[in-house]
């Protein structure tokens, strides 16, 4: 049974959101060439003003404009943004950090975790913030085998209500095609070879997205350029979200 949506007081204001400043760059450039503790500690504070302080304010004015477009989304700084530790327990690369900062927004019904670890997880919005490579996207990432059943259930049953989401003229413009990663080589099995919704069982993930210029990453504008993209991947995140009985809302 899906739990009432709950709203927080940062759901109900917004921080100021100012823009990330070239010195951001600067520090995860910084970051790459010297992945270590010692280097890292030595410079926090740049981490913390530059950095974690910005995303912040523009996770609290992200989660107030899913209030008027998206209310079922939401963002809450202290679980949106990811740490900047890696998990070196299973990874022959043991550098600290990650040369990068992200945040997801997800259903308020719904955990935040993403990956084959999120059995209560949902479709969302990401922001990803890395030099020459920043991007944003929405749909749901490698989803654990109970919730990508439901997904391919509901493919099985509407592939014609999907394919008009994706294929879309503006969605494909836009964002090009559904991410292939991981994509099967063959219809799952329980699916017959030819079935209608052949193409879209064979996916494993199921997002859509783009690349961000430095230039707009820096300007203060960054949160209407999110949010007119999050209002263009909003049919996918609600189709994803609804085979996996998460719904959509109209207000807070």
């Amino acid at each position: 049974m899906a739990r009432p949506l709950q709203i927080t007081p940062h759901s109900m204001r917004a921080m100021s959101f100012d823009g990330f400043r070239p010195a951001a760059l600067t520090f995860f450039r910084g970051l790459a060439k010297n992945n270590n503790k010692a280097w890292f500690e030595s410079r926090r504070e740049i981490y913390e003003a530059e950095v974690r302080g910005p995303m912040k304010a523009l996770v609290e004015e992200m989660d107030a404009r899913f209030g008027r477009f998206g209310p079922e989304i939401i963002g809450d700084p202290k679980r949106a943004i990811f740490r900047i530790n890696r998990d070196i327990r299973f990874s022959r690369d043991k550098s600290p950090y990650k040369t990068h900062a992200a945040c997801w927004f997800n259903h308020g019904n719904a955990t935040r975790q993403v990956g084959q670890e999120a059995e209560a997880g949902s479709a969302g919005f990401y922001f990803h913030f890395e030099p020459g490579a920043s991007f944003l996207g929405g749909g749901i990432w490698m989803p654990p085998r109970g919730q990508l059943g439901k997904i391919r259930d509901a493919l099985a049953e509407a592939p014609k209500q999907f394919t008009t989401i994706v294929e879309s003229p503006a969605i494909k413009r836009r964002y090009g095609k559904l991410e292939d990663e991981a994509m099967l080589t063959r219809v799952p099995r329980g699916f017959e070879p030819g079935h209608p919704a052949e193409k879209w069982l064979r996916y494993q993930s199921f997002t859509l997205g783009r690349s961000i210029p430095d230039k707009d990453v820096l300007s203060p504008k960054l949160p209407q350029l999110l949010e007119r993209d999050y209002k263009a991947l909003l049919p996918l995140v609600r189709w994803l979200n609804a085979a996996l009985g998460y719904k959509p809302t109209s207000s807070r």
